[in-house]
């Protein structure tokens, strides 16, 4: 069938209350924090590469700053020139793509002489007494900063994980935990909680924060991202969800798509209907667990590479 060419967004209230308060008390800890800092390293989703990075522009100006566009996996980086060139344009000069998932990610090797060279290059580099250096990461929730770390240390100190990774955004809670991510030169980094600012500038970028996986999938409803997700797909023309759940053709009626995914995962519900001729058994489908499925196969990079920006 045909693709709607645009998605109304009816049903949504407001995106711009979620962990408000507790994100921008993180945020004015950071910021206070600054003064001890040499390099600020950012990390972002690069499905999302532009979108809602300017809650953090004012801290970034007073410091070298690194961009990491983390989960390169999962993008569809055909067009990494343009990319570049409108960061660029920006005024955001470093980036490094990575995957900080992967064991031995390439692209982790390069953060620490690209920002050793960075603290140096910079105006305010008086530290040639000191060898030890201070980094802060900082990122909007579920971006994969905890992920970064654990790579850095992984491959400069041969240790495990130092910052707990989860699959919601939220789980690191603790504002400015230091952990050393190197030996030579002695280098830390402050892990801190991802940060909001109070406004998302409209639905669509709160909807695709929320398709990342940055926002809580509850305050926003699964059924509301899965029917994005939908869209994004059929505009797109990444048709890998229809040979995954045996759809036959592409479709971009949600409640089609949901309770056929339903049907093919079992996820189904025999319950008893009183009619004119007596009891009958109907399925029912769970359309919830369906759309959780669609959801997570997307962020698995299951359903194949995509930008959402």
């Amino acid at each position: 069938g045909s693709c709607r060419p645009a998605l109304k967004f009816t049903g949504i209230v407001a995106l711009n209350v979620h962990f408000c308060i507790l994100f921008l008390k993180g945020l004015r800890k950071m910021q206070s924090s600054l003064k001890k800092v040499d390099c600020i390293i950012e990390v972002h989703d690069a499905r999302i590469s532009f979108c809602y990075r300017t809650v953090f522009n004012t801290s970034l100006a007073i410091k070298p700053h690194l961009l990491v566009l983390n989960k390169m996996d999962l993008a569809d980086l055909t067009n990494k020139r343009r990319i570049l060139s409108e960061l660029e344009q920006q005024d955001i000069q470093n980036v490094l793509f990575a995957d900080c998932r992967r064991q031995s990610d390439e692209y982790v090797k390069k953060i620490v002489p690209t920002v050793l060279e960075l603290i140096e290059k910079s105006d305010r580099y008086h530290r040639s007494e000191n060898w030890e250096f201070c980094l802060m990461v900082i990122g909007v929730p579920n971006v994969g900063k905890s992920s970064l770390i654990n790579a850095m240390r992984r491959m400069y100190l041969k240790k495990g994980k130092a910052s707990r990774v989860g699959g919601e955004p939220g789980i690191t809670r603790a504002v400015l935990t230091k952990i050393q991510v190197c030996d030579r030169p002695l280098m830390y980094l402050l892990d801190t909680p991802g940060v909001f600012s109070p406004h998302v500038e409209n639905v669509e970028v709160g909807m695709k924060l929320a398709l990342c996986g940055t926002i809580l999938d509850h305050l926003v409803g699964e059924d509301v991202i899965a029917d994005y997700l939908l869209f994004t797909l059929n505009k797109q023309q990444k048709f890998d969800y229809v040979e995954r759940y045996q759809l036959g053709e592409p479709c971009d009626d949600i409640q089609m798509v949901l309770k056929k995914i339903a049907v093919n995962l079992g996820k189904t519900q025999k319950i008893k209907a009183l009619t004119g001729v007596g009891d009958v058994k109907v399925l029912i489908p769970n359309y919830t667990a369906a759309a959780y499925d669609f959801i997570r196969a997307f962020r698995k990079g299951e359903l194949g590479k995509v930008m959402l920006d």
